[in-house]
Parts: structure tokens; C-alpha cells; sequence
């Protein structure tokens, strides 16, 4: 097994992580059964990201397999502590964020392991959210010049979210979280998804592992994550997956009445390919240099993607 760095950091022996080809890391399968068929991998895969029954064998059923084991010792642990400390009823969630970012393929990776997790006998409550239910409505992102910086960290209501990730640490019941609608592009008022004291909730998000700017005393996201998972891939492989889904939906959801990206539906393929590059690079890209790249060594776990969107190498932190 090689040391290396994780993409984007320099080669050094003193790397916090250990590095896995593809093939030695489906090796730590062992004898994890699968527990999904090709029609659920259908129903969880996003548009324009595939996900083989293979790719799910040699990448996730490994994953499944550590995560099933760091949440029985985080478990153990916490049993343990409320013994010491005559405490009863306690629950204590174990948090796994998802980071990366857009078009990478954040969304099915969480789902596939929602999915998988669930199956354990451990963790058969699993719960799965998103950080754009905590984007500022756009009337507000209008009203504040933010509609371009969508998706960068000051779109978001952090204090919101830092409540709601506090409680659900805390074991709290039935705590609720906000709904985003991808087809309005917007949240969702009066609407919302009540998480109560799962065995594990995945929070997927662009900048889920981003730490607070200087001189900012406050906890931020990823202090109440126990694992992060962190997907990566080459820029040209990221620009060249985001315009081919961007031209997929123009021909699907673009065309719905409801959409907020009407507008495009009917623009021919040169035009629509180059708005498409316009939105990558003057937000998506960019929010991925300032933000979202600098937060890849701060993850347990970083996949690499290759041009073809399956994983080809896998780095895990040392603990």
C-alpha cells in the first residue's frame, strides 16, 4: 500500500492519510453482503451521474463496512460515558457529512450510503439531508446582490443550521428542517422535514467542511461531524459533467412551467452548452477554488473520481 497525498496537497511520508488504489480498497469488502439491486441503484443515482452494482461492490460496501464499525465504537463509547454518568434515555446521533463540488456527484454518493447504512443492524434509522434547505430564500439573496454567489458560504443562514445540527447532537426529538425545491430553485415556505433522533444523518453539502474566518469564535458545521467524506475530481471532469446535465435537464426539467431555469428550455445547443459554461465558470468554479477545494484535507475520507465518474483512488485519514 502506497503513501501518497490527497489530491491538491504535496507529496510528503508524513501524510495524514492513508492512500488506497481502487482495487485494494474493494479488497476490504471482505465478506459485506450487497444489499441493493440495480433498480434501487435507478432509484438513487442523480441525473447524469451513473453508479454501477460494481462500483457500489468495490467502493461503497467497503465504506459501509469501516462506517458500520466506527459507529459501533462511537456507540459503545457514548453507552459507556452515560453509564459513568447515570444519565438515561440518551441518544447521541452519528453524524457523516458529504462534501464537494457541483456535478460531482454529492447527492448519489449520500444516497447509496444512506441506503447501505440502513441495512446495518445497528443503524437501522438513517437520515439524510441537504444544506440547500438552508440557503436564504432568493428574495433575500436578491435583495442582498447574492443571487450570482448562490451556493458560496454567506448564501447560506448558518445560524439555522448550526441550530439544527446542535440539536440533533443533543439528542433532541422531531427537530425540523427546511425544504429546497430544485425545479423553483428556491426554498420552499412552510414546508419542511422533521428529523427524529436517527442512528445516523448524512449531511450533504458544497461547503460542509469549510472552518469559520479568522477571528470567528463560534462552532461551525463540520464540529458536530464524526466522519466527512470528501468527493473530488479534475476541474475539466467536473465543467464537462455539469454542462452535460445542464443540457440533459434542458431537455426534462427546464421545460416544466415551474422551473426557474425556463428560460433556458428552448435556447438551441450552442447557445444552451455556452450559458452553461458561463454559469460553471463565473460561480461554480469559482466558489470551488475559494471555498470548496481548500476544504479537501479536512476530510476522514476523500474519493477520487475519473473521467468515466467511478471512484479510482480512495485516501482515509490515519486516526
Amino acid at each position: 500500500m502506497m503513501q501518497r497525498a490527497v489530491p491538491g496537497q504535496p507529496a510528503t511520508e508524513l501524510s495524514p492519510y492513508r492512500y488506497f488504489s481502487r482495487a485494494e480498497w474493494a479488497a476490504l469488502r471482505a465478506d459485506t453482503p450487497l444489499t441493493l439491486t440495480i433498480q434501487d441503484l435507478q432509484k438513487l443515482q442523480s441525473i447524469n451521474d451513473p453508479i454501477s452494482v460494481e462500483e457500489v461492490v468495490a467502493i461503497y460496501l467497503p465504506l459501509s463496512r469501516l462506517l458500520a464499525l466506527y459507529v459501533a465504537a462511537t456507540q459503545g463509547l457514548f453507552k459507556a460515558t452515560q453509564r459513568f454518568l447515570g444519565a438515561e434515555d440518551g441518544k447521541m446521533p452519528y453524524i457523516i457529512g458529504v462534501a464537494g463540488s457541483v456535478a460531482v456527484g454529492k447527492s448519489t454518493t449520500a444516497r447509496v450510503l444512506q441506503a447501505l447504512l440502513s441495512r446495518w443492524p445497528n443503524t437501522p434509522k438513517v437520515e439524510l439531508i441537504t444544506t440547500d434547505g438552508f440557503l436564504h430564500p432568493n428574495a433575500v439573496l436578491e435583495r442582498e446582490g447574492l443571487m450570482d454567489k448562490k451556493g458560496f458560504p454567506e448564501s447560506y443562514d448558518g445560524t439555522a443550521l448550526l441550530r439544527f445540527l446542535s440539536d440533533i447532537k443533543a439528542g433532541k426529538r422531531n427537530v425540523p428542517a427546511p425544504v429546497y425545491s430544485h425545479l423553483v430553485y428556491d426554498v420552499m415556505p412552510g414546508q419542511e422535514i422533521v428529523i427524529d433522533r436517527p442512528d445516523i444523518l448524512i449531511v450533504e453539502g458544497l461547503n460542509v467542511l469549510l472552518p469559520n474566518r479568522p477571528g470567528k469564535d463560534i462552532p461551525f458545521v463540520s464540529d458536530f461531524f464524526d466522519f466527512s467524506v470528501y468527493l473530488h475530481a479534475s476541474e475539466d471532469d467536473l465543467e464537462r459533467w455539469y454542462i452535460a446535465r445542464f443540457m440533459r435537464l434542458r431537455e426534462t426539467a427546464f421545460r416544466d412551467p415551474r422551473s426557474y431555469f425556463r428560460k433556458y428550455a428552448d435556447l438551441d445547443d450552442e447557445a444552451a452548452h455556452a450559458k452553461a459554461r458561463d454559469i460553471w465558470q463565473r460561480i461554480n468554479l469559482r466558489n470551488l477554488h475559494e471555498n470548496i477545494l481548500p476544504t479537501l484535507a479536512r476530510a476522514s475520507l476523500v474519493l477520487t473520481k475519473g473521467p468515466g465518474h467511478s471512484i479510482e483512488h480512495v485516501a482515509l485519514r490515519k486516526l
